[in-house]
């Protein structure tokens, strides 16, 4: 084996403690979306750190120095749900004319992204909560869950102020409707229903809506 000396001597700098510790490097957008698919898969509290390196391909202390704990990682990979896999809802009723056809238009895009294959069915946002005992998450997925189901009520109100819909239209009732449909279609998603059946599922749904 030849020693240090002589290998400082030949021009080859010996391996220093600094570089035999870094760790190693790895892209964070793809270990973001893999650990946003672990927990969407499994939901939070079965999803465990350790789960978490093992998919993500990285040590626990690039996870920490990266994404910060479990619960920080969590959030993140929530907020990037939001944008690449949960918008759908939202662009829905700002892009359609009528409160009806944004609802029209979101149940139906929720039979579609939650059976796209290639990746977990349903919501992560409804998903994740399932016998979650962290108090923190599961109190912040209910308030985006509510916020939803607020906004579905927001819409309704400002039709039925300009008399798209009849005056006595509870808003608030038909927007609970349609978010328990929301939810259900989810959970009947990882269940195995098709994607034509919640469309015919958000067919029915529909015939409840009140006409001006």
């Amino acid at each position: 084996m030849v020693s240090s000396e002589k290998s400082r001597r030949a021009g080859t700098p010996a391996p220093s403690a600094r570089t035999r510790g870094r760790p190693r490097s790895f892209d964070r957008a793809t270990a973001l979306e893999k650990a946003l698919m672990a927990f969407w898969e499994h939901g939070y509290e079965a999803t465990s750190v350790s789960d978490l390196t093992r998919v993500m391909d990285i040590g626990a202390p690039s996870l920490y120095a990266a994404f910060g704990d479990k619960r920080s990682l969590f959030e993140e990979v929530v907020q990037e749900y939001g944008v690449r896999y949960g918008s759908f809802g939202n662009r829905a009723l700002a892009e359609e004319p009528t409160a009806r056809a944004g609802i029209e238009r979101m149940l139906r895009e929720a039979a579609a992204e939650y059976t796209a294959p290639g990746r977990p069915h349903g919501c992560l946002v409804i998903h994740a909560a399932a016998n979650c005992s962290t108090a923190e998450v599961e109190e912040s997925l209910r308030e985006r869950r509510n916020a939803n189901i607020a906004a579905i009520e927001s819409r309704i109100g400002a039709d039925v102020a300009a008399g798209v819909l009849p005056s006595d239209t509870d808003a608030a009732a038909l927007a609970r409707y349609t978010g328990a449909m929301i939810q259900g279609m989810s959970q009947q998603a990882r269940d195995g229903a098709s994607r034509a059946e919640l469309e015919a599922l958000a067919e029915i749904a529909l015939t409840v809506w009140p006409r001006a």
